[in-house]
């Protein structure tokens, strides 16, 4: 009897155990996971104003392209 106590006790502790690790592992994955969505989030902003500029200097090009034309026939 007393060899069983030993072990419930035993195994009850353990779970215990488990239990505290797991939930400080996942706390610890759940903020890695929310600043990875931070990074990620920052890099596609600047993805989209680099799109932005990109395509106001291809417009800023042709301007600058029809006003040297411009420049070149008068």
């Amino acid at each position: 009897m007393e060899s069983v106590l030993v072990a419930l006790v035993s195994g009850v502790l353990t779970l215990v155990g488990v239990l505290v690790s797991n939930s400080r592992s996942r706390a610890i994955m759940e903020v890695r996971i929310d600043e990875l969505s931070r990074h990620v989030e920052k890099h596609n902003n600047m993805v989209e104003r680099t799109y932005k500029l990109e395509r106001d200097m291809a417009l800023a090009r042709n301007d600058i392209d029809a006003i040297k034309e411009e420049a070149r026939t008068r």
